[in-house]
């Protein structure tokens, strides 16, 4: 458990301690009538993080309430996310509201004999028009004035199924001028001449979610029922209706967070069901959706999804998350889990004409600065193939890869030099003609040819045909609102992909990066040893800012999608602007290129803006700075009264980050140091002996010892074992508690094995 608490554990630790309970018990309560979203993680994360960490327990329970909507699919889909996520509800089996219908029922009617609720026969048009406005009161129907033994007449026949759907329902009796216009008298019971997934048609009655949900929370002993935002204003149902039944302590409470909002993303099971039903996806677990079944298929793992969950914390107030910040978290986790290896995705055939015979290249699977051991056998021969982008004709200025007159090194092989291009009929280049220099083999370099780069490519004999999916964002639009807003171009399907040998593998949740390309997943459904389909999990950097962004947006529509921002919130609730929050969120996204989201965060909150100016007066990084007090300096606010920090010292934290002192992972520890100290991030850095080590006269004497003590291993790599180069990075890296700077050390190994 953090040591850093959310209001919700303050809650929890503060009833513990005052013996207002003895254990905790929480709950998940998901309707199963579609799939489990991002957003259900971070609840699930909630209610099964905080049972854990007071050695409590959580129900997972199914509010099945509504038998037109729910199946036994969802109920399966549901177990299987809080699995996957690592949790185990409190008992062997899962809870279902239909398992206490009965008891539900028994205490309806001891609200009718208590006077409390009748059964009223006006249609819905009526209820809305007696319901009132927010400045006007409802009125009561005639209905109201039964006598408590027509109302518990009128009940039973109602769950005998006399009556047709929509014919009478059952309504508290609370009050009609309530300034809450969830108190005016709301439903209990509805009819449903429905078939039930679990009970079948032994009832035609069932419960509203705000009176059966209290009544579940209570039977099974709940302390903290804890739900989302939507539902502060049904708080005061949840306690009307345990308070007027006078049930015996101790009894639960509801607390309310705020739920989890993404960009370019729908959260909506009505929207979600419309995109499923419309075959504008292929299905729940389709990896360009939002739910826990999509991103697993596409290949996310687990602790990226839970370390996200940690990252947004918890808050009170709604915001929205910037889609970045998950897709960091995915490739924070795959940079040291998943092995490298060489794909080419759209492959145009180089012949090496001086190369004879074939040989199998040592390469390893990952990069210096991880210390993993690992490698694997390229084959090569004189064909092969490279990436058809690798090579220009006429090269725009700074073009780096293989030209007429630029040579290029053959990633973990040779450096070829282009001779002669083979084009059709068409003009289509179809072959390049190509050179080795045999002296140029990749760790044992002797040739003294300059390269700029080096690029991926696959031996032609040997490279097996893949298909490959390249997923983008399902929504072109940071705030969507339906189909309109699709990204036409979020599913691109390679049929003829190529990709080493060492990479075909029929094992189930394999993933890799393909290097220069990004973190790839065996399709755990389609893939086979026929037809081998791999994911794009998600690309090495966040290229999508640099792929929309263009010129300035016009004013007007600036401020119209801050309106919708805004309505989306407040639930469509129309809140009027100031012209002060129209400048602020016009000038972040225009001159400062933040995105909506975070212009939003900012714009409308005065204190909070105002740190952010302060911030960036210190230092010129607008994009990195935005995001730590849109989302990390934001949280605190919200939860202390004041700041043990201040915006210079977060000016000063980011430009660690942008100098590489430190990576955005230390960056969190750092931040959270300051939370409770409120220490100087470079006192803290230095303290802790976060720095990184770039002195040259402090490693080089670490990597001659290494040498020293492996002359065997030294002597291999000079015969041409190039993996070992990796196993002396990591031994210096060792030495150093992964201190040293992976850039000095790589340069400085080279050189001193080389010499």
């Amino acid at each position: 458990m953090s040591e850093s608490k959310d209001f919700l554990r303050t809650i929890v630790e503060n009833d513990l301690k005052s013996g207002k309970y003895n254990e905790v018990v929480t709950r998940f309560p998901p309707e199963p009538n579609g799939f489990p979203h991002i957003g259900h993680a971070k609840s699930i994360c909630i209610n099964f993080g905080i049972a854990k960490d007071y050695n409590g327990y959580c129900n997972l329970r199914m509010d099945d309430t509504n038998p037109t909507t729910e199946d036994t699919k969802y109920v399966e889909a549901l177990k299987d996310a809080v699995e996957w996520l690592g949790f185990k509800w409190g008992s062997n089996s899962v809870y279902y509201t239909s398992d206490y219908f009965q008891k539900i029922y028994e205490y309806a009617v001891q609200l009718i004999k208590m006077g409390k609720a009748y059964v009223d026969s006006i249609n819905e048009e009526e209820m809305r028009e007696y319901r009132g406005t927010v400045t006007q009161a409802g009125r009561r129907s005639e209905f109201a004035n039964r006598t408590i033994e027509e109302n518990l007449d009128l009940f039973e026949r109602m769950k005998k199924g006399e009556f047709k759907d929509g014919e009478h329902v059952l309504r508290a009796k609370i009050d009609m001028s309530a300034a809450n216009m969830k108190m005016r008298d709301p439903l209990l019971y509805r009819i449903r001449h429905a078939h039930h997934f679990r009970t079948g048609d032994e009832w035609c009655i069932y419960p509203m979610y705000d009176y059966a949900h209290c009544l579940s929370d209570y039977i099974e002993g709940v302390t903290h029922s804890i739900c989302t935002l939507e539902f502060e204003n049904n708080r005061d149902i949840y306690d009307w209706v345990l308070d007027t039944l006078e049930l015996p302590k101790p009894r639960p409470y509801q607390h309310e967070f705020a739920r989890l909002g993404i960009n370019y993303t729908v959260m909506s099971k009505r929207k979600l069901l419309e995109l499923v039903n419309g075959n504008y996806v292929s299905g729940w677990d389709d990896p360009r959706m939002p739910t826990i079944a999509g991103y697993k298929r596409r290949g996310y793992t687990k602790e990226s999804i839970l370390n996200f969950c940690d990252q947004i914390g918890i808050a009170k107030a709604n915001s929205m998350v910037d889609v970045s910040q998950l897709e960091f978290c995915i490739r924070d986790d795959l940079n040291t889990k998943a092995p490298r290896v060489m794909a080419v995705l759209d492959p145009i055939k180089v012949t090496i004409e001086n190369y004879n015979g074939k040989e199998e290249i040592d390469a390893p699977y990952f990069p210096h600065d991880i210390p993993k051991e690992g490698s694997r056998k390229i084959p090569f021969s004189n064909e092969v193939y490279i990436e058809r982008e690798d090579f220009s004709e006429n090269p725009v200025k700074g073009y780096n890869r293989l030209t007429l007159e630029q040579p290029v090194r053959l990633r973990h092989a040779y450096i070829i030099t282009c001779k002669e291009v083979i084009k059709d009929a068409s003009g289509n280049i179809v072959e390049i003609k190509a050179e080795y220099n045999p002296n140029s083999k990749s760790g044992n370099d002797t040739s003294g040819i300059k390269v700029k780069s080096a690029i991926q490519w696959v031996d032609a004999k040997t490279a097996k045909k893949i298909e490959v999916r390249l997923y983008d964002r399902l929504y072109k639009n940071e705030a969507p609102e339906g189909l309109e807003d699709l990204n036409p171009n979020s599913l691109t399907i390679i049929k003829d992909a190529l990709i080493e040998p060492a990479v075909i593998t029929d094992k189930a949740d394999v993933r890799f990066q393909f290097e220069r390309e990004g973190y790839f997943y065996a399709d755990p459904i389609d893939y086979t040893d026929e037809n081998p389909v791999f994911n794009k999990i998600v690309g090495l950097k966040d290229s999508w800012a640099k792929k929309t962004k263009t010129e300035d947006k016009p004013v007007e529509k600036v401020i119209h999608e801050l309106k919708k921002i805004r309505n989306e919130i407040v639930h469509g609730k129309e809140i009027p602007l100031t012209d002060e929050e129209k400048i602020l969120f016009v000038n972040y996204v225009n001159r400062l290129n933040l995105n909506n989201e975070v212009s939003n965060i900012l714009a409308r909150d005065k204190e909070l803006s105002k740190f952010y100016e302060e911030a960036l007066a210190e230092l010129n990084s607008p994009v990195t700075i935005a995001n730590i007090v849109a989302n990390d300096v934001a949280k605190e606010l919200k939860q202390s009264n004041q700041l043990k920090f201040d915006a210079k010292q977060i000016a000063q934290l980011v430009k660690m980050i942008d100098e590489e002192i430190i990576s955005n992972k230390i960056a969190k520890q750092v931040f959270e140091e300051m939370v409770k100290s409120g220490v100087n991030p470079s006192k803290i850095v230095e303290d802790k002996g976060l720095v990184q080590i770039t002195d040259v006269n402090i490693i080089s004497p670490i990597i001659d010892e290494v040498i020293a003590k492996n002359p065997d291993n030294v002597a291999k790599y000079k015969a041409g074992n190039d993996k070992l180069f990796g196993f002396f990075v990591g031994q210096v890296l060792k030495a150093t508690d992964g201190k040293a700077n992976p850039k000095v050390v790589n340069d400085l190994v080279i050189e001193k094995l080389n010499s």
